[in-house]
């Protein structure tokens, strides 16, 4: 799955995965991550989970590969984003929320900052299993070792449909975090395309830590 992929879903609006609302889990279970932490939000897209998390008293720090979904984040707030460049990557702050535009896999501690939290609701699902484990890996070299996470995985059939976005079991998910505690904190069935689609399906949420 190459940059163009993503680039085409946000030119063409086939975005099923943007709620545009927080997203329940949160909602019910983001004080897990404490209190005034600096939260990191890989793949974030324009969710409007980040000013979620900013309204929760969080520094939020995005990562989207595509500058149209985080130009609409600011404008759809009406927030004038100060914009400055790393290299490759574009980088938009206004008020609690910084969004790194550009490669996840570009992305380095110095650019993003210090780091002691994350939120991953669309990142591990979003990628194919042969991305998994790399965007694990350079996820732990962004953030404080002891950062708690609060991961929001699918699970379904994967001979029922071609992803993104794709079925991670908890298994999985335990092996992308070697060494870290895992715990289920909940789970709900799927909505959207894979119901739409008749697929049965099931999103579940965990604490690692």
């Amino acid at each position: 799955m190459d940059h163009g992929f993503w680039r085409d879903r946000w030119r063409e609006g086939k975005i099923g995965f943007h709620e545009g609302r927080p997203n329940a889990f949160l909602e019910r279970h983001g004080a897990r991550l404490g209190e005034r932490r600096r939260v990191l939000v890989p793949l974030c897209g324009k969710t409007a989970d980040l000013a979620y998390l900013a309204g929760l008293g969080h520094e939020v720090v995005g990562v989207e590969l595509v500058e149209d979904a985080v130009r609409a984040f600011f404008a759809e707030r009406e927030l004038e984003p100060e914009v400055t460049h790393a290299g490759d990557l574009a980088v938009y702050r206004a008020d609690a929320v910084t969004i790194i535009a550009g490669d996840w896999f570009a992305t380095t501690r110095e650019v993003v900052g210090a780091v002691d939290a994350v939120y991953d609701r669309a990142a591990v699902i979003a990628l194919p299993g042969e991305l998994r484990a790399r965007y694990a890996a350079h996820l732990r070299v962004l953030i404080a070792p002891d950062a708690p996470a609060l991961v929001v995985t699918l699970e379904y059939d994967p001979a029922r449909m071609d992803g993104p976005p794709f079925p991670v079991v908890e298994d999985e998910l335990r092996a992308l975090h070697p060494g870290r505690q895992v715990q289920a904190l909940d789970e709900a069935p799927a909505g959207g395309k894979i119901a739409e689609l008749g697929i049965a399906a099931v999103e579940r949420c965990f604490l690692v830590r």
